[in-house]
């Protein structure tokens, strides 16, 4: 089993999203001892942009595998994705949606004519569904009556995967983490003790 970990967090390890997508590859590996992981840390490798080679690609209506460029770095992204059983997201909330970097990850991956296909109801995805594991943070809240603006990454990532045939998606969430230093240490209990009770490892009061 393959557990492929993607994190969008300019701020790497030290991020709240890193964290809790962390501990849910600490539980997927408690659940899975055998499993390998493979870190995507988009922090560290900037994807460049898709560029005319993949445009054009893409415009011609039929599959074009490329070696160079952004093709080729999408093949190869979408071959790691491929590979993996379980993908787990961990992402802060930037702008009121999914930061740059993962939305390059998601243009490299959800491709017309490879890992999907249009037909007369609209898209089709084209990879078997796999469990999906996203973790976001964020400064503010960004669900629920206390919401102060709206919230067009988790809808985003709901809309967007499926694309591709990725439906099966859990989400956790850390929200207020810049609204004092006691709130931020609750919301890691919190988010922490979510996450350790979807697995089944909840601790006893």
């Amino acid at each position: 089993m393959n557990i492929l970990h993607i994190t969008a967090s300019p701020r790497g390890g030290q991020a709240n999203s890193h964290l809790l997508s962390s501990r849910v590859v600490e539980r997927l590996l408690a659940r899975h001892p055998g499993a390998s992981v493979t870190l995507r840390a988009l922090d560290e490798d900037a994807l460049e942009h898709v560029d005319a080679e993949y445009a054009l690609a893409l415009g011609s209506g039929v599959d074009q595998p490329g070696e160079h460029g952004a093709l080729g770095r999408s093949e190869r992204l979408i071959a790691e994705l491929v590979r993996a059983d379980i993908l787990v997201i961990g992402t802060p909330m930037h702008n009121l949606t999914v930061p740059s970097t993962l939305k390059a990850w998601i243009d490299h991956v959800v491709r017309m004519h490879r890992t999907m296909r249009p037909s007369p109801q609209g898209k089709v995805g084209n990879l078997p569904d796999r469990p999906v594991y996203i973790a976001i943070a964020s400064g503010g809240w960004r669900t629920g009556e206390r919401a102060r603006q709206p919230d067009f990454l988790e809808p985003y990532l709901r809309a967007v995967l499926p694309m591709i045939g990725l439906k099966d998606i859990t989400v956790f969430s850390m929200e207020g983490m810049s609204l004092g230093a006691e709130r931020a240490v609750q919301a890691r209990e919190e988010a922490l003790a979510a996450v350790d009770r979807h697995f089944g490892l909840a601790r006893a009061a």
